[in-house]
């Protein structure tokens, strides 16, 4: 299937099929994406592989192979003036929930979620949202061709339009 363009509808929870909803996509709003190019976890591809349109799927991947394990160090206080801008505090940033791109000394660029905010500091989340949760995916492969070659030179699905999606 590698440099392919899959199509598919799916039911994402934790854990099993009875497990909480944490991500659904159906057939009006469908997943596209290129096959084998590294850009979805290796378990959700290998467990898809070889499907052919109209074959359903239900598979469980843990944890480990997912977003790994919850690492409790992940979790860290920041102090509020590295949230200041020109003097001023970015409160809109700084919501529970809000998901921000930090840079670090050596330029990298971290993904990390506002867990909360004190007087002082404010909590935040470095861990993948969905660390630590065994994923249950369901669902149907709606398409399957091969992807042109621009779309092989790029790495990605192009849309109507030459829109990447």
């Amino acid at each position: 299937m590698k440099g392919t363009v899959v199509t598919l509808s799916y039911c994402l929870r934790e854990n099993d099929e009875h497990g909480t909803l944490l991500q659904e996509t159906d057939t009006n709003n469908p997943f596209v994406f290129l096959f084998g190019f590294g850009h979805l976890l290796p378990d959700f591809e290998g467990n898809i592989q070889g499907l052919s349109v109209g074959d359903k799927f239900s598979f469980t991947i843990t944890a480990e192979r997912a977003f790994g394990l919850y690492d409790p160090e992940g979790l860290i206080d920041l102090p509020l003036e590295i949230f200041m801008d020109q003097g001023q505090l970015m409160e809109h940033l700084l919501e529970p929930g809000q998901t921000l791109h930090l840079r670090d000394e050596e330029g990298e660029i971290h993904r990390c979620t506002v867990k909360k905010r004190g007087l002082s500091s404010v909590q935040v989340d470095f861990n993948h949202p969905l660390a630590g949760k065994n994923l249950h995916f369901s669902g149907e492969i709606l398409d399957v061709r091969y992807a042109s070659p621009e779309e092989l030179d790029h790495g990605h699905v192009h849309g109507p339009g030459g829109v990447a999606y």
